[in-house]
């Protein structure tokens, strides 16, 4: 089941706010497999806040650290940054291979600029390594390496596009499976944001004391708004921590 988008209200409240924003400012936009509510935009929601953005003359910084594990589909899940390309926006955009690429210890990604000219993209360029300098001058290599090798190498990108759609599909499935776990426990709660939200995080709608008694009766872990890490649930501690929910919520 994949994100059934932004309500409907808090879609038109978005678009509102985004309509207020300074002229020129510049927006932080995540791209996919929004973290931490796990809600993302519709296609059509997209195609709605990128005019609305371009009609503030917003610079649009776009953060995607989760491509691929929203939906399963790289090229969906990149949906936002093509769009916004395809519309005129100059974006900057910043990628991470961390998690898609198991590569988390390693930290590799990339940061891409859309300039106007060739001339344009050589200044870009030298005010980024300016940047840079000071910052970590001489990155790692051993991640960057390996993920240029493997999106680079025919058989070994089939094999990640493979592996990504399974990780991203395994999530989904443990979504489904805690939904269907509260229903078995007896829950009369409306779990349904645990499946129409998408990607490694989900906002169980928990308060802190009940996320306190998860911690101190059964030794769940989770930040006190209540996200989970949808990731950190397997076939062998989902019954479990539906009971867990369960008990607490009830």
């Amino acid at each position: 089941v994949l994100s059934s988008g932004i309500n409907a209200e808090y879609g038109e409240g978005m678009l509102t706010d985004i309509g207020k924003i300074e002229e020129g400012a510049t927006i932080v936009l995540h791209a996919c497999a929004h973290n931490p509510t796990g809600v993302d935009p519709t296609q059509e929601q997209w195609n709605e806040i990128s005019q609305v953005v371009k009609s503030r003359n917003l610079l649009v910084f776009i953060d995607m650290a989760y491509q691929g594990f929203a939906s399963g589909d790289l090229e969906r899940d990149a949906y936002a940054v093509r769009r916004f390309t395809v519309d005129g926006h100059r974006i900057i955009l910043s990628q991470s291979f961390a998690k898609n690429m198991g590569v988390y210890g390693e930290r590799c990604g990339a940061l891409s600029i859309v300039g106007s000219s060739a001339e344009e993209a050589a200044a870009l360029e030298s005010q980024i390594k300016i940047l840079v300098r000071p910052l970590y001058s001489s990155p790692a290599l051993h991640a960057a390496r390996l993920v240029g090798t493997v999106l680079t190498t025919p058989h070994l990108y089939a094999q990640w596009l493979v592996d990504v759609k399974g990780m991203a599909d395994r999530i989904i499935g443990m979504r489904s499976a805690l939904k269907a776990g509260l229903a078995r426990e007896g829950s009369s709660l409306n779990w349904d944001h645990l499946t129409n939200q998408i990607g490694m995080f989900c906002f169980t709608g928990m308060s802190p004391e009940q996320v306190a008694r998860l911690t101190a009766e059964f030794s769940v872990y989770l930040t006190k708004d209540g996200r989970i890490s949808v990731a950190g649930v397997s076939s062998r501690n989902v019954d479990y921590l539906a009971h867990a929910m369960h008990t607490v919520t009830k």
